[in-house]
């Protein structure tokens, strides 16, 4: 089933997202990858606050390329989401309303989901052109000495996206896998 969704992601909306649905979504995401990750766990460990407020708030793992003239971004696809399963239950636990990524993801994150009423989203990998499409502004907001890895707001519109885990569990994977 196509669905259209405003982000961040309300937990109603996640809740009534099946594994295998698209989804569009439109609003504001944040891009996170492996350095900043542990750097946002560090600052955890730290007491420090986040670069960005959890709650309801959507992670997609992607580094983008240099942005081409007139363009916001460069090419922005999807990374391993396993990369970031260490620090995802963390996240989930302080409200992260989705990620999206690319691949499967450890039983520890997919706990964190079903417990937090969350959801993780496919991106197309390799359509990573095509994606930047969606993108109508680009903003890095922390950790900027990472480059591609740094924290960025992203304004999206009609971001096309398919769920893989639902708020259930249920989980896209492996219903084809056991087909």
């Amino acid at each position: 089933m196509e669905k259209t969704i405003h982000v961040p992601i309300k937990k109603e909306d996640a809740k009534n997202l099946q594994a295998g649905d698209y989804v569009y979504l439109t609003g504001i995401i944040y891009t996170a990858r492996d350095a900043a990750h542990k750097r946002m766990q560090e600052a955890l460990e730290r007491k420090e606050p986040l670069p960005f407020d959890m709650k309801e708030n959507v992670i997609y793992y992607m580094g983008p390329s240099p942005a081409r003239e007139g363009r916001p971004i460069g090419s922005a696809g999807p990374t391993t989401a396993s990369r970031m399963d260490t620090y995802t239950p963390k996240l989930l636990d302080l409200g992260l309303g989705a990620m999206i990524g690319k691949g499967k993801r450890s039983p520890e994150v997919i706990d964190a989901i079903i417990r937090n009423k969350a959801v993780y989203f496919a991106a197309v990998g390799g359509a990573g052109a095509l994606l930047s499409k969606q993108i109508v502004s680009s903003e890095v907001i922390a950790y900027d000495d990472l480059g591609t890895e740094a924290i960025r707001k992203l304004e999206i519109r009609d971001f096309p996206v398919i769920v893989v885990i639902d708020s259930q569990g249920n989980n896209l994977y492996e219903r084809v896998i056991n087909r």
